[in-house]
C-alpha cells in the first residue's frame, strides 16, 4: 500500500516508521523540511499512485480544517482523506460533505498510544463507510497491536472521534482517581513506602492499568513529584465528552468532576476556596488561613 501522511510530529513521525517497518510505502509531509519527504503537500500527492489514500495528523481545528481544504483541491474521485488527529466529531460530517462534493472518501480515525505507539501498536477507532475504511484497512493493520486494539466504530463520519472523545473523557478520571490517591497516601505518615505500594496495585489487583504503571514509574524516579508543578492541561476532549453528556442527558459526575479538577490546578489560590473559607468563618467562627503581617507569623493559633 501507498500512503501519504500529513503532520510528522511526535505521534506522526512514530506512525511513519511503524507503517515502513510493516512494508508499506509512506510519503510524509510536514511543514519541518527536517521532518518532511517532500517540499509541499502538492509534491506529496504526485508521489502517490491512483486512488490516493492520504492521512492527516495534524492539531485539531482549524489547522485540520485547513489542511482537508487544500487536500480537497489536489485530490479527485476515488480518493480518501483519513483525519487521524483529535478532531471534534461534529467537525468530521462538515469535513466528509466537504470532500464528498468531488467524491473524495474520509474516514475519521481516533488514535490512542502516545509517544509508546512505535513499540507497542495504536489503538484506533474509525468511522465511514465500510468501502472506504477497506481502503485504509492495510494501514490499520500496521499500525494496531498485534491482537486487538482496531474497532470499525460505526458508518458514520464521527463515530470514530466521538469514541476517542469518551475514552479520553475516562482516561481523565481514572488519571484524577490515582492521583487522588497518591495524594492521601503522601499525606498520612501511617504509610511509608508509597512507590512500593503503588508498584504492588501493577500485580493481580482490580485497578491495575497502563496509567497505574506510569504513574508508578514517575513517582518511582521522583517521590515527591518535587520537580513537577502542579498545572495541567485539557486537550479539548474532555470537555466535549462533558457537552456530550449535558447534550444527551446522561449523567457524568466522575468525568466531569475530573475535568473541573484540571481548572483549579490552574489557580495559585482558588477564588471559589476562599469564598468558601469565607462563610465558614462567617456561619461557624472557623478559622480563615491569611498572610502573616509584616514580622509576624500567619494564623499562629490554627
Amino acid at each position: 500500500m501507498h500512503i501519504g501522511l500529513v503532520g510528522l510530529g511526535k505521534m506522526g513521525g512514530n506512525m511513519r516508521t511503524r507503517m515502513r517497518q510493516a512494508g508499506l510505502t509512506v510519503v510524509g509531509y510536514d511543514r519541518n523540511p527536517d521532518l518532511s519527504d517532500v517540499d509541499s503537500l502538492a509534491a506529496m500527492v504526485d508521489a502517490l499512485p491512483s486512488p490516493r489514500v492520504v492521512w492527516v495528523m495534524v492539531p485539531h481545528g482549524e489547522p485540520t480544517r485547513s489542511t482537508i481544504a487544500e487536500l480537497k483541491d489536489l485530490l479527485g474521485a476515488g480518493d480518501l482523506v483519513v483525519d487521524g488527529g483529535n478532531s471534534k466529531y461534529t467537525d468530521d460530517t462538515v469535513n466528509a460533505a466537504l470532500l464528498g462534493e468531488k467524491g473524495i472518501g474520509f474516514v475519521d480515525c481516533g488514535v490512542s498510544g502516545g509517544v509508546w505507539g512505535l513499540e507497542n501498536g495504536y489503538a484506533l477507532m474509525c468511522g465511514g463507510s465500510e468501502e472506504d475504511v477497506a481502503k485504509v484497512q492495510p494501514a490499520f493493520d500496521a499500525l494496531k497491536p498485534a491482537e486487538g486494539g482496531f474497532v470499525h466504530a460505526g458508518r458514520t463520519p464521527g463515530a470514530g472521534h466521538f469514541a476517542k472523545m469518551v475514552h479520553n473523557g475516562i482516561e481523565y478520571a481514572m488519571m484524577q482517581a490515582y492521583a487522588e490517591g497518591w495524594e492521601l497516601l503522601e499525606k498520612v505518615d501511617l504509610v511509608e513506602n508509597v512507590p512500593e505500594v503503588y508498584d504492588s496495585w501493577r500485580h493481580g489487583t482490580v485497578i491495575r492499568s497502563w496509567l497505574l504503571d506510569l504513574l508508578t514509574e514517575a513517582i518511582s524516579a521522583d517521590t515527591h513529584l518535587d520537580n513537577l508543578r502542579g498545572y495541567a492541561e485539557d486537550s479539548g476532549e474532555g470537555r466535549w465528552t462533558v457537552q456530550a453528556a449535558i447534550d444527551h442527558a446522561v449523567p457524568m459526575h466522575v468525568i466531569a468532576s475530573s475535568l473541573f479538577a484540571r481548572f483549579t490546578s490552574r489557580q495559585d489560590d482558588s477564588p471559589a476556596m476562599k469564598a468558601i473559607a469565607a462563610m465558614r468563618n462567617q456561619f461557624g467562627g472557623h478559622a480563615v488561613h491569611t498572610e502573616p503581617p509584616p514580622g509576624g507569623e500567619a494564623n499562629p493559633d490554627v
